[in-house]
C-alpha cells in the first residue's frame, strides 16, 4: 500500500502561477494538488472541504490579502502555510511581517513562469518540510515569543559608537549561520545584542532581494550597525554583515585588516550563500578568536562550518530544539561534534555577550584552552 500523499492548496490570484504551481507539485510523486482558489475567501471556504496538508499562499490578492487571509487560517486551523512572495522590497517586508504571524516559510515568486519552474526543487523541499512541521509548536514559539518582546518596554536604539573598548574586538569574529524561521529569531537576538562586540557576518539563507530589507529590519531595532554585505566591506566591531542572498560571501586577510569577498560560484551544501563557505573562511583568519553560532534551519549547512571553527581554537553556540522552528542545522552541528554549548533563543544574547566580555575584551592575545572551561 502506498503512503499517503501530501496534500496541497494552491492560493493565487494569478492562474497563470496557480497552474505553473499545480505542473510542478503534480509530477512529484508523494504530492498531490487537491485544490486552487484564487483569492483568501475561496481559500477559506475550500479549507474545510479540502483538508489540505499544506497551503501555497500568495501576498498580494484582491479581496482578502495574504496576510488576512493567513491570519484567519491559523486562527481555525493549525495548517502549514508557505508564503508566495514577490521579489521586491514591499513583498520582503510583507514576507517577514507573515513570518511574525505564523507562516512556516516562504518561496519567492520569480518575474516569470521560467524562474519559477528553476525553483521547483526548492519548493518541493519546502512543501515536504512544513508538511512534516508541527505547527502548533511552531505557532506556540512564534506566539510566546511576541508576547515577550510586546512586554519590553519600547526604546529607541541608538547606534554604538566606537571607543575604547572596541579596540581590543578589531581582530576577534562572530559567524553565524540560520535558515528557516531565521528572521523572526534574529529579531529577538539583535533586539537584545548591546555593544561593544566584535564583527558579526550573517549567513541567512534567502533569494535576492531579501537580505537587502532584512538588514534594514534588523538594524532599525539594534544598536548594532547593520547592513547587507558589500564586497570589500572592512570588518569592524559593533558593524553587522548580512551575505546578500544568491552569492557567496568569504573573509579575507589583508595585512591587518579583513574585508569581505562577495562572489558568485555553485551552491555550498545545497546553498548560495552558504554558512560553510563563510565559517570556514572565519576559522581560517581568525582561529581561537572566532565565534561561531548556529542557529533554526532545515539541511546541514554550517555543520561543517562550526567543526572548523572548533578544530582552529575558536567557540561554537548552537540554538536547542526548544526554541528552535526548525532543529535540523543547529541539531547535525550538534550531533557531529561542532557544538561547545547550546543556548535557548532568549538567552542567546545574554551568553554572546558574556563570552566576548570574559574572553575577548580582557585581552587581545589568543585564547587559552580554558575559554570552554569558563563558558561551560
Amino acid at each position: 500500500m502506498s503512503a499517503r500523499k501530501i496534500r496541497v492548496l494552491i492560493v493565487d490570484d494569478s492562474m497563470v502561477i496557480r497552474q505553473i504551481l499545480n505542473d510542478i507539485i503534480s509530477e512529484a510523486p508523494d504530492m498531490e494538488v487537491v485544490g486552487m482558489a484564487c483569492d483568501g475567501l475561496q481559500a477559506l471556504e475550500k479549507i474545510p472541504q479540502l483538508q489540505p496538508d499544506v497551503v501555497t499562499l500568495d501576498i498580494q490578492m484582491p479581496k482578502m490579502d495574504g496576510l488576512a487571509t493567513l491570519e484567519a487560517v491559523l486562527q481555525k486551523y493549525s495548517l502549514p502555510v508557505l508564503m508566495v512572495s514577490s521579489l521586491t522590497q514591499r513583498g520582503a517586508d510583507i514576507t517577514f511581517q507573515a513570518l511574525d504571524q505564523g507562516a512556516i516559510d516562504y518561496i519567492p515568486k520569480p518575474e516569470n513562469a521560467g524562474q519559477l519552474v528553476s525553483a521547483a526543487d526548492e519548493l518541493l523541499r519546502k512543501i515536504r518540510l512544513a508538511a512534516g512541521a508541527d505547527v502548533e509548536r511552531i505557532l506556540r514559539i512564534r506566539r510566546e515569543r511576541k508576547q515577550r518582546q510586546a512586554a519590553r518596554p519600547k526604546i529607541l536604539p541608538h547606534k554604538a559608537a566606537d571607543d575604547s573598548q572596541t579596540a581590543s574586538l578589531a581582530d576577534k569574529c562572530i559567524a553565524l549561520g540560520i535558515s528557516t524561521g531565521g528572521p523572526p529569531a534574529l529579531s529577538v537576538l539583535f533586539q537584545d545584542l548591546q555593544p561593544p562586540l566584535p564583527p558579526i557576518v550573517i549567513v541567512q539563507h534567502m533569494p535576492p532581494h531579501f537580505t537587502k530589507p532584512l538588514s534594514w529590519r534588523l538594524d532599525s531595532i539594534s544598536p548594532l550597525s547593520i547592513k547587507e554585505a558589500a564586497d570589500g566591506d572592512l570588518l569592524r566591531p559593533n558593524h553587522v554583515f548580512i551575505a546578500p542572498g544568491g552569492f557567496h560571501l568569504e573573509l579575507r586577510k589583508l595585512g591587518p585588516q579583513v574585508k569581505v569577498r562577495i562572489f558568485d560560484a555553485p551552491p555550498v551544501s545545497g546553498h548560495k550563500p552558504s554558512v560553510d563557505v563563510m565559517m570556514q573562511s572565519a576559522a581560517k583568519i581568525f582561529g581561537p578568536r572566532c565565534v561561531g553560532v548556529i542557529m533554526t534551519g532545515m539541511g546541514r549547512d554550517g555543520a561543517d562550518g562550526c567543526k572548523a571553527i572548533r578544530a582552529a581554537g575558536g567557540y561554537v553556540f548552537g540554538q536547542d530544539e526548544a526554541s528552535s522552528d526548525v532543529y535540523g542545522m543547529n541539531k547535525v552541528a550538534f550531533v557531529e561534534g561542532g557544538v561547545d554549548r547550546q543556548f535557548s533563543l532568549d538567552e542567546g544574547a545574554r551568553l554572546l555577550m558574556e563570552y566576548v566580555r570574559k574572553n575577548f575584551l580582557k585581552s587581545s592575545a589568543p585564547l587559552s584552552s580554558s575559554v570552554s572551561a569558563s563558558i561551560g
